[in-house]
């Protein structure tokens, strides 16, 4: 063997025998446990940072480690390949995203092969490929036969820059969440699919999903946003309609002193028609993208509409304003505001000074302060005729029933979950698959003309382009009619694709069918990976999805992944690892100089996966240096090792050392198996690191005329070698491998059990005993566990250590705590 480390040659020397020998492509076996471990696919931007390589590295590990566990692992890849990036980035190069996309991804693609992922390359996926939108055509289609797809005309979130629609979750502080330009609320056709009709079961099913993170689970939750309460119609003077609202708290009623609607409500709309005033005020307020979270930090602005509705309990007449914190896709774009008790409506009613009638008393029955702020909690009611005196929750009752009875309103669930908006409007996304005939409406493509595909030439010199720009694509004729119509030029939400490729992955080669019998095989993915961020976007969609995908027989589960990791940021500088900061650490430098384990290892130690990582330079080259001691002990080792082939030591023969340190061997296995299990990686590799310290303990020359402790010895490091190499094997795999074959424990170290803890080793007769010379710790001692006091403190006089602290010294006693210390107390 080399005794110089050289990661380069050892891993290109790996990876071609992992490809030549097919280790990691997976097949179908009902004869093992099967194991899908996922990694969220990149996006083919043109490079990996080690942001993403963490991400990558994490399932990695995971899968390597399943690997050796036995069970029949399955861990495909792919590209999350169309939107906005590559279609700016066409403009901007004067290329085709197409182009621009598939370089990208053959880039990115020998970059993840550098690396060493354990990726069974035959199921890759590029959801840009005609023949894997295809079949999401095929669905939305199907959807659109059920009424789960549908078009309507409405109010959206427009970005001026990027050009399209944005959905509630891509606007951030009102602004695009790629773009970063301030959304416009714009009005037009759109087609959605019916998520809500689905909301109960994505928030029930949640209850389900034990090894997911509770963060994620109540960012679900939340979104989807169920609630239980009380729908109210109040008659408004001079207008043909009631305005109904929906509130959650019935219980406050009686302290509504004024209502509030969205500037797109049409009493508004109808109100500005001889008010000039109030018109310009709604074209002022359309400006603003107003998401649901920026209401509660946003300046609150009003007017007056004029009209007034009767309160449906006290005959009241409240006045009705326009308002900017009311959302129009939220209920029925109209609130009853009660500004004692809603923090909201006390800001907006101090600002316009608005009646404020506090009907909530706190617990006690004394009277809410709500002079400075709103008084939210529970209580007794007050101020509220003969409701008075009722808790709340008797109130939210007694009064809905009351309502209800009058037929002014009833018991209602809301929920803050929309439909999903697909359509977009910019040219780089899948077509959507209908056709626009004036007098048949919207008709399904038929199934034979699928995939409706985008077209190849198209000249981005002149600027942004659309399908609404290329009359080549959009003219045809009604599969129905025959007459000429226009094909649909909005291409779908890039979470469409998103959403489905795991099952694809499943089945990649099918041609015939969306899925076939393997995605039942694999699926649900076992272990997923990836960001929070895409807890309430992508994974919310996927789940959609999946019972979709259920529904329509075409797999077996109710939810998509089982287990999901999300993994904290990679930080440089306290500042996110990210291209527009300028601040990444390119992979690829690091790779051709120190190897793909030393990255591998770095971004696996030095943090849990669930936390951020700090990049450090120091960090990381002691990570490097600790794989080329590594390597150098095989290599100085490897006669040893190449002649050890006994396990099976009679530990009577071994000395309390000794049985201490095959102790000491198997501890490290227990907790790196216990952490493998629980996902504290970075824990994994200190344990190694641990094992690495105590081989080098251990004596490897003759021992004179002692052959019962050169053999255990030997046996020792053979047999701690052997799990050191088993134990980083998932994180540092291609060290590992070649340290495995060259030093001839074997062939395939990824296809070797992983290694049994020995009980025996564990119920050893050895106890380590701490040595302190008055109170200092001096030194160790193992010996039998049985061994008498006077033999403990025999061995413990008899250290060398301790010799040189009581050297000319008076012993005056020696305190021996069974199984715990000795402590040797002397005087000059």
């Amino acid at each position: 063997m080399d005794p110089n480390y050289r990661p380069q040659a050892i891993e290109k020397a790996v990876q071609d025998f992992w490809a030549d020998n097919k280790t990691f492509q997976a097949k179908e076996d009902f004869n093992k446990e099967k194991f899908f471990c996922l990694a969220m696919i990149p996006y083919p931007s043109g490079y990996l940072h080690v942001g993403h390589v963490r991400n990558y590295t994490i399932a990695d590990v995971i899968a390597r480690y399943q690997h050796m566990l036995g069970k029949n692992v399955m861990q495909p890849v792919g590209w999350d390949a169309f939107g906005l990036p590559a279609e700016n980035a066409a403009l901007k190069n004067k290329t085709a995203p197409a182009k621009w996309t598939y370089a990208n991804i053959d880039h990115m693609r020998e970059q993840l092969k550098t690396l060493g992922f354990a990726y069974d390359w035959s199921r890759e996926v590029t959801t840009c490929d005609p023949e894997y939108y295809k079949w999401e055509q095929w669905l939305f289609l199907r959807m659109f036969e059920k009424g789960l797809a549908y078009k309507k005309l409405s109010a959206v979130n427009w970005d001026p820059v990027d050009q399209t629609v944005l959905a509630n979750e891509q606007v951030i502080d009102g602004k695009g969440w790629r773009s970063g330009a301030t959304v416009e609320k714009r009005e037009i056709p759109q087609w959605f699919l019916k998520i809500t009709d689905y909301a109960d079961e994505l928030i029930d099913s949640l209850d389900e999903l034990n090894e997911w993170p509770e963060q994620v689970k109540t960012m679900q939750r939340n979104w989807i946003g169920r609630s239980y309460g009380t729908t109210i119609q109040f008659n408004v003077n001079g207008y043909d309609k009631a305005l109904e609202v929906y509130t959650t708290r019935a219980d406050t009623l009686c302290g509504a002193t004024y209502l509030c609607i969205a500037p797109e409500h049409a009493l508004a709309i109808h109100a500005a028609k001889n008010n000039k005033k109030l018109q310009i005020f709604l074209a002022e307020l359309k400006q603003n993208t107003t998401s649901e979270a920026d209401l509660a930090t946003q300046q609150k602005l009003g007017m007056a509409t004029g009209f007034t509705a009767k309160h449906p309990i006290t005959n009241e007449e409240l006045p009705i304003w326009v308002a900017n914190y009311v959302l129009a896709s939220y209920g029925s774009g109209a609130v009853m505001a009660v500004p004692a008790h809603d923090e909201r409506d006390h800001e907006f009613a101090k600002k316009y000074q608005l009646e404020i009638k506090a009907v909530v008393n706190n617990k006690d029955g004394s009277a809410a302060d709500v002079s400075d702020k709103a008084f939210i909690e529970y209580g007794t009611l007050t101020n509220s005729g003969i409701y008075d005196g009722l808790s709340c929750e008797e109130a939210k009752t007694t009064i809905t029933k009351a309502l209800t009875e009058q037929s002014a309103g009833s018991s209602t669930t809301k929920y803050r979950l929309h439909d999903w908006g697909v359509s977009r409007q910019r040219f780089w996304g899948a077509p959507i698959p209908i056709i626009n005939c004036d007098d048949c409406g919207p008709v399904a493509v038929p199934q034979e003309d699928l995939p409706i595909c985008l077209p190849e030439k198209v000249n981005f010199t002149q600027g942004i382009v659309s399908l609404a720009d290329i009359p080549e694509f959009y003219k045809t004729i009604c599969p129905n009619c025959g007459k000429g119509a226009k094909r649909e030029t909005d291409t779908f939400d890039t979470f469409m694709e998103s959403s489905w490729y795991y099952a694809r992955m499943a089945c990649a080669d099918q041609t015939t069918e969306m899925l076939d019998a393997r995605a039942n095989y694999w699926t649900p993915v076992d272990q997923y990976v990836g960001g929070i961020e895409h807890a309430v976007m992508h994974l919310l969609y996927a789940r959609f999805i999946h019972k979709v995908l259920r529904d329509e027989s075409l797999i077996n589960t109710s939810e998509p992944f089982n287990r999901l990791l999300t993994q904290g940021m990679v930080l440089k500088d306290g500042i996110k690892m990210s291209k527009s900061k300028g601040n990444t650490v390119d992979p690829d430098r690091l790779v051709k100089e120190y190897g793909a384990d030393s990255v591998r290892l770095f971004t696996i130690f030095t943090a849990p996966p669930e936390q951020s990582l700090e990049w450090s330079d120091s960090a990381f080259e002691g990570c490097f240096r600790f794989l080329k001691r590594l390597w150098a002990f095989g290599a100085e080792q490897q006669n040893l090792f190449e002649n050890e082939k006994d396990h099976n030591v009679d530990w009577s023969i071994a000395n309390a050392v000794q049985q201490e340190q095959w102790r000491e061997i198997n501890l490290i296995l227990k907790q790196a198996t216990y952490d493998f299990e629980r996902q504290q990686l970075n824990t994994v590799v200190s344990g190694a690191m641990k094992l690495f310290n105590l081989i080098g303990k251990i004596e490897a020359k003759e021992i004179a005329n002692n052959k019962n402790a050169t053999e255990v010895n030997h046996a020792l490091i053979h047999i701690s070698f052997r799990t050191l190499l088993l134990i980083l094997a998932p994180i540092a795999p291609h060290i590992c491998q070649k340290l495995w074959q060259d030093l001839n424990f074997g062939k395939l170290i990824v296809h070797t059990p992983w290694p049994k803890v020995s009980e025996q080793a564990l119920e050893t007769q050895t106890v380590s005993l701490v040595i302190q010379v008055n109170g200092k710790l001096r030194s160790k001692l193992v010996i039998a566990k049985d061994a008498s006091k006077e033999a403990i403190e025999a061995a413990s006089l008899d250290d060398e250590s301790v010799q040189r602290h009581t050297q000319g010294k008076t012993i005056r006693k020696v305190i021996v705590v069974p199984n715990k210390l000795i402590n040797i107390v002397v005087t000059d």
